[in-house]
């Protein structure tokens, strides 16, 4: 039984939204590749078209676009995706995971690409209680 969660950006607004995708849901993602565009109607998003960015799995390995296969690999890195480095130069090994998603994936990031007839924020109901931007400089502010 395949649970993800999948993190769908959205580049006009700036905001991110959490879908729990089950075993059907998470069967349309399970099988691509970062890069993929993949119909997101079986999220709960009609219309709309999706594309994998990125993702990490149990242990929080981050996925690599650049690896092929499905697997972990140790990569010595001088940057970029799972490693920063701190020094100009510094190489490090680091286990890394490879593009496709698999079951192991906890958790896939998706950006928005092609928007369906409702817009997010009317898919996705604001949660009670949390605080925008605009309240946490109000509340900035004040003090």
């Amino acid at each position: 039984m395949v649970e993800l969660k999948v993190v769908v950006s959205d580049p006009k607004t700036g905001r991110a939204y959490n879908v729990d995708a089950s075993t059907g849901a998470a069967g349309t993602i399970v099988g691509r590749n970062i890069g993929d565009e993949v119909d997101a109607g079986t999220l709960g998003l009609a219309g709309y078209k999706i594309l994998i960015t990125g993702g990490s799995d149990r242990t929080g390995t981050p996925a690599r676009r650049s690896l092929p296969g499905s697997g972990r690999k140790r990569l010595l890195l001088a940057g970029g995706v799972g490693f920063h480095p701190v020094v100009e130069g510094e190489r490090k090994r680091k286990l890394i995971r490879s593009h496709e998603i698999t079951q192991d994936f906890v958790q896939v990031n998706a950006r928005v690409t092609t928007y369906g007839d409702k817009t997010l924020d009317e898919l996705f109901p604001k949660v009670e209680g949390a605080e925008t931007a605009e309240n946490k400089k109000k509340a900035k502010q004040r003090k």
